[in-house]
């Protein structure tokens, strides 16, 4: 089983030449799935050498519980083959990797949709009658090729089949393409060891550079990270680094002042606090999207994912699509606040504005554009959206510190909130939507001794889907319990 770009024909037509080398009978079929991450194609090879009645008599498709091998290029994929009953503890043997590609309806939900590998992983053991599961796919990128190499090797380190390693060696050297890598893919499978366990590495900080001046600034600024506990330190670390080399040195100044009320109140709240008020204060707009288009390490990211190397041009084609709202927020507070509030004005900002844009980086016309708009990082402060994140920052600290001191697990189940404001424009919106409301349903249950709970629960059911109909039901689920919603900053009803 597998899905577009893995190889899943090339393996096919592997398995089959090394049966027929062996003057077996061979058949392979397949059927399609529908498109990447939404329908596998299941590729099934039936192979056999003459038997006392001759020639067999093979099948197109497979049969539950008749299967005598499954390779699975992806380890949901081997759940749903399970699940199908072509995975079964008396003769199966199991060929799986252990790395994820996300399914649509797993990149659909705003929040984590995603699978548990492990946990189908440790399912899988007990339905099949051998297993061999590590990431094949990291084994094949490691040796420059695709992850039916390494596939191939998995199904020659099984022992399922009865040809020794070197025939499937001849079998990829005589398809002619890819050899050498294809090769050292299927050796580094077939060799593969589990890795030796790292020791936990102890409080890593950001990496920075720069003038001695601004790094003993910088040095200042960590050694204060010594007030948080040491099991939340690491988590602090990381949020101090975001701030800076999201704004500049006082930005991370401010975040340490956010932070002080919560410290020694608790390693969850301390965890919650660096994390949350971090991400409040790095949101997305139009200048860090530039800012992140245009660094080096993102054209060497791109080149490495693409494959291509140091020596070839590589065109990059970025695709923008700015409204009035966006351009709004990046103008100064008064000239942008005065347009929003003329419809006027703003229709005619839209009108001129509002239409997708390819805009291609690796020329200096398109890459300078996206530069300048980075360049504005200095003046963010004096931005419309800026001000309008920091009345929104203060509001969740302000909210978080009226649960303290007496109830820090509701401060911190409040600070998570902030995960559901991400993104900017529509996105932008409808979180912040869900995010009040959900505010709401914290402020009828406050004074319950299992409010925060409940505000865990109305946050999870604003990330399972889009539309919010999950946090709808939960909200009415409150509402027919709980009482007059107050407000926690003032106590009053």
């Amino acid at each position: 089983m597998a899905v577009g770009g893995q190889g899943g024909g090339v393996l096919t037509g592997w398995i089959a030449a090394l049966g027929e080398r062996a003057g077996w009978h061979v058949q392979a079929t397949s059927v399609a799935g529908v498109a990447q991450r939404t329908g596998a194609t299941i590729y099934y090879i039936e192979m056999a050498p003459d038997g006392p009645r001759g020639r067999p008599v093979f099948a197109l498709s497979p049969a539950p519980g008749h299967v005598d091998v499954l390779i699975a290029a992806e380890i949901m994929e081997a759940g749903r083959a399970a699940q199908r009953g072509f995975v079964t503890p008396d003769r199966t043997v199991l060929v799986a990797s252990t790395h994820r590609i996300l399914a649509v309806s797993e990149k659909q939900v705003p929040g984590d949709g995603r699978g548990d590998g492990a946990e189908v992983l440790a399912a899988l053991r007990s339905h099949a009658a051998e297993i061999v599961a590590f990431d094949m796919e990291a084994v094949a990128r490691e040796a420059g090729s695709v992850i039916s190499a390494s596939l191939f090797g998995g199904l020659a380190r099984s022992g399922a089949l009865p040809f020794a390693a070197a025939e499937f060696e001849a079998v990829i050297a005589g398809s002619g393409r890819g050899v050498e890598a294809s090769l050292a893919a299927f050796r580094g499978a077939l060799d593969w060891q589990p890795p030796a366990v790292a020791p936990p590495a102890s409080e890593p900080g950001p990496e920075m550079a720069g003038p001695a001046a601004m790094m003993a600034e910088w040095s200042a600024l960590c050694a204060e990270l010594t007030a948080f506990d040491a099991e939340a330190r690491n988590v602090a670390a990381a949020a101090l680094g975001a701030c800076v080399d999201y704004q500049d040195l006082a930005y991370g100044a401010e975040w340490l002042e956010h932070l002080r009320p919560f410290l020694g109140r608790g390693v969850a709240l301390e965890r919650a606090a660096a994390k949350y008020v971090a991400r409040a204060m790095c949101y997305d707009d139009l200048i860090r999207v530039a800012d992140l288009k245009t660094r080096a390490r993102r054209a060497e990211r791109v080149r490495v994912g693409q494959g291509v190397d140091g020596a070839a041009v590589l065109r990059v084609t970025e695709y923008v699509h700015p409204g009035a709202a966006e351009v709004c927020s990046a103008l100064p507070r008064g000239l942008g606040a005065w347009i929003e509030g003329r419809a006027w004005a703003f229709g005619a900002l839209d009108w001129a504005v509002n239409r997708g844009r390819r805009v291609r980086t690796d020329r200096i016309s398109g890459f300078a554009m996206l530069w300048l708009v980075a360049s504005l990082r200095p003046a963010r402060r004096r931005l419309l959206r800026h001000g309008r994140e920091v009345a929104h920052l203060e509001a969740l600290v302000a909210r978080a510190l009226a649960a303290l001191p007496g109830r820090p697990e509701l401060a911190a189940e409040v600070l998570a909130c902030q995960r559901l404001v991400k993104g900017y424009s529509d996105t932008h919106a409808r979180g912040l939507s869900k995010f009040d409301r959900v505010m709401e349903g914290a402020a009828a249950v406050w004074d319950r001794a299992d409010a925060a709970d409940w505000v865990r629960r109305l946050r999870a059911a604003a990330l399972e889907d889009e539309a919010g109909q999950a946090l709808d039901g939960a909200v009415a689920t409150v509402r027919s319990f709980a009482g007059p919603a107050r407000d926690p900053e003032r106590g009053a009803a």
